[in-house]
Order: C-alpha cells, then sequence, then structure tokens
C-alpha cells in the first residue's frame, strides 16, 4: 500500500483516537487503523467506518456512558 498523500510505503497499523463531536463535547473512540508512518494519514476500511457510524448513533441515542476526562476552557470575552 502506498499513501495517497505523501506516496511512502511505510504504511502501519496502530491505535488511533478518533473524535466525535457531540454538542459542544468531543468524544475519543480508539480505533485500530492503517496509518501513514510519514505524514499521520489514516486509513478506515468499512468495518471500521460502520463501527464508528454505529458508536455515533448511540452517543446520539444516549444508548452509551460517557466518561469525562477533563475540561476545556476559553477565556472570557474573546
Amino acid at each position: 500500500m502506498k499513501c495517497v498523500i505523501c506516496n511512502s510505503v511505510d504504511i502501519v497499523r496502530k491505535k488511533v483516537d478518533e473524535e466525535i463531536k457531540h454538542g459542544m463535547d468531543v468524544v475519543l473512540v480508539q480505533v485500530e487503523t492503517p496509518v501513514c508512518a510519514n505524514c499521520g494519514e489514516r486509513y478506515y476500511d468499512r468495518r471500521t467506518m460502520l463501527y464508528l457510524e454505529e458508536v455515533e448513533e448511540n452517543i446520539r441515542m444516549e444508548k452509551v456512558g460517557l466518561q469525562p476526562i477533563g475540561k476545556v476552557m476559553r477565556i472570557a470575552g474573546m
């Protein structure tokens, strides 16, 4: 496999956090997928995409418990 962005052949499977937006929040979902070691481009197969879509739907329907892991702050007035 060759990267479509940088043409590198250095593609490795690794665990990454995919971000799913939910209102003003971001939910991190860990998946394992091929990633270009040179530029970071990710390659999702059909099964992974279906999984992410299912997780997104379950979040929207409030069928999964979410654990807060931090806060995002904004400077007042900006």
